[in-house]
């Protein structure tokens, strides 16, 4: 099954449009501050996987955010292996966030760690820069025949990326949108190919979901980022699909400080509740 249609089923089966992002942010993990980066990656490791836990079968997918487990060495990276791996064992589709772009070999070997079944990550799909070209996305297109999908950046919510992604009155993200709808093209209903589109865009959203109608949309910056209920749903469709609603911050940690013992259960409950929030919708 093309990744597009796995990720349908998927949202359908969990009846939510979510994701949730992994980012460990060690100054907010239960049990206090690590004093190595081995205690580091072993409470990142404990963290995400009972974060799991608590979400699986509840949303859709989640996203680990590379940075936060390469920052910690071997064993952050260690970490990040087991992550991913207990994700898909728990039935989360697992969408690797580290904006990889590069070319030639480079681009092969990022793409082989990223998702190959036999790389060290194995994830569903990832998050890539096209800065560098179509042949920078070339190499991780070709995993897209092997059930393996991207989300490419198009329009991210970051205060300075107009002026390069979308500037008046074209700029490079028309033309990443056009190249996601070309591969695209030949599905039926959801392809290989996504977009990063960020949350807090407004009214733009809808020119770039005209312009790529059979693209799942990858949508940061809900809750914590400023957007709110309103600023997602202009990424759906009318029944809840084509958007993949990414929470971090707001499902894993609580307002201020963090949680007590009891953290797995107040995890599970944020999660709950984000589900509902963008639950799917009868049409």
């Amino acid at each position: 099954m093309d990744f597009g249609d796995r990720l349908a089923a998927t949202v359908r089966s969990v009846g939510s449009t979510t994701c949730v992002g992994l980012d460990p942010h060690l100054d907010r993990l239960p049990g206090g501050h690590p004093t190595s980066r081995s205690e580091a990656a072993a409470s990142a490791r404990a963290f995400c996987l009972g974060v799991i836990d608590a979400v699986a079968g509840v949303v859709a997918a989640v996203k680990p955010q590379m940075a936060f487990f390469e920052a910690l060495g071997s064993d952050g990276v260690a970490a990040l292996e087991e992550v991913c791996a207990y994700a898909k064992r728990s039935g989360l589709i697992v969408v690797l966030d580290g904006k990889r772009g590069d070319i030639g070999s480079t681009a092969e070997a990022y793409a082989h760690a990223m998702l190959d079944d036999d790389g060290p990550l194995a994830a569903d799909a990832a998050t890539l820069s096209p800065y560098l070209g179509a042949e920078s996305l070339s190499p991780f297109g070709l995993r897209c025949h092997r059930g393996k999908g991207l989300f490419v950046l198009v329009r991210t919510s970051n205060p300075g990326s107009g002026a390069w992604q979308a500037p008046e009155p074209r700029g490079m993200a028309h033309d990443v949108a056009s190249w996601i709808a070309r591969q695209n093209g030949g599905c039926s209903e959801w392809g290989p190919v996504g977009a990063v589109v960020g949350a807090t865009l407004g009214p733009e959203v809808s020119a770039w979901r005209e312009a790529m109608p059979k693209a799942w949309f990858l949508v940061p910056g809900f809750g914590a980022q400023g957007a709110d209920e309103e600023d997602v749903r202009r990424h759906q469709g009318a029944d809840g699909m084509g958007a993949l609603i990414v929470s971090a911050r707001g499902v894993l940690f609580p307002p201020e400080g963090r949680d007590g013992d009891d953290w797995p259960e107040q995890v599970a409950m944020r999660a709950r509740r984000f589900a509902r929030t963008f639950a799917l919708r009868a049409t």
